[in-house]
């Protein structure tokens, strides 16, 4: 409990000094906030005093650099009597430069032994930076090239998916105009049949012979093409009869019976066939 209160005021503390005058915002004061916020104050104190201590590093720097520039400014009065108060524009510019130049490439001192091997390295981050952008440029124009490939199969797919969406509003149209053609068919079917069943009740009604209705119509027709097949051997036969030249007499009895024979089944025939009719 102790450990709590003192996290909680920890916090107080350290938003108080964020926020200064300022009033500090709302908040719910739980177990849970007060252990996120003292969390974060720890943190903020770490960076505060890392912060603290690269700026005492820099001001020490800072006082080094002065003082060796000190150091080296006298030196230079005291063997060549020179100081750059006395330099011209021009070589003020001059001076300025070198100095910049040494700045930049970050250079312990403005002499010839620590400028070539930092021109140097700056060379070869040249030429690294260059390759670098070869491959890069390289690997963009790869990624150009996938992704025109990729905008064309997309067309590509865009188009089929559309001939296909056609394709199947056509199929779809005619699957529906089959369905209403069979669901007519169905009711026209239905109505010819309630007819049927009508019209036999009637005539049935009325003394119609039952063989006239119409499964005996649908069976004396199959039994009439059962005769009909029956006869063409009878005609072959009887063909062959006529292709003999034996005794006349016994022919013309042969030819006789089979003409009878003949003349009963197509009687027979059209009997069947004017049933059928009526």
């Amino acid at each position: 409990m102790e450990a709590q209160e003192e996290k909680e005021a920890q916090v107080a503390a350290w938003l108080k000094k964020i926020h200064g005058d300022h009033p500090i915002p709302q908040y719910e004061v739980n177990a849970r906030t007060t252990e996120i916020l003292h969390h974060l104050s720890e943190r903020n104190r770490v960076r505060d005093r890392d912060v603290y201590l690269v700026i005492e590093d820099l001001k020490q720097k800072a006082s080094e650099y002065e003082s060796e520039a000190k150091h080296l400014q006298s030196l230079l009065m005291e063997s060549v009597n020179f100081s750059p108060a006395n330099l011209s524009s021009t070589g003020s510019r001059y001076l300025n430069a070198l100095v910049d130049s040494a700045v930049a490439l970050e250079t312990k001192d403005t002499s010839l032994a620590s400028f070539i091997p930092a021109v140097n390295d700056l060379t070869s981050d040249l030429f690294r930076t260059k390759s670098k952008n070869e491959e890069i440029k390289l690997e963009l124009a790869k990624l150009e090239k996938n992704l025109t490939a990729t905008l064309v199969l997309e067309k590509c797919l865009q188009e089929d998916l559309k001939k296909a969406e056609l394709h199947l509003t056509t199929e779809r149209a005619k699957v529906d105009s089959r369905l209403r053609n069979m669901d007519f068919l169905k009711a026209k079917s239905e109505e010819f049949r309630f007819g049927i069943r009508t019209a036999e009740e009637q005539l049935s009604a009325r003394g119609m012979d039952a063989s006239l209705s119409h499964q005996s119509l649908v069976a004396l027709s199959e039994k009439l093409a059962e005769l009909k097949r029956q006869t063409i051997p009878l005609k072959k036969k009887l063909e062959s009869y006529l292709d003999l030249m034996p005794n006349p007499s016994l022919a013309q009895v042969k030819i006789e019976e089979a003409k009878r024979e003949l003349d009963t089944i197509e009687a027979e025939l059209t009997k069947k066939v004017d049933m059928m009719e009526l």
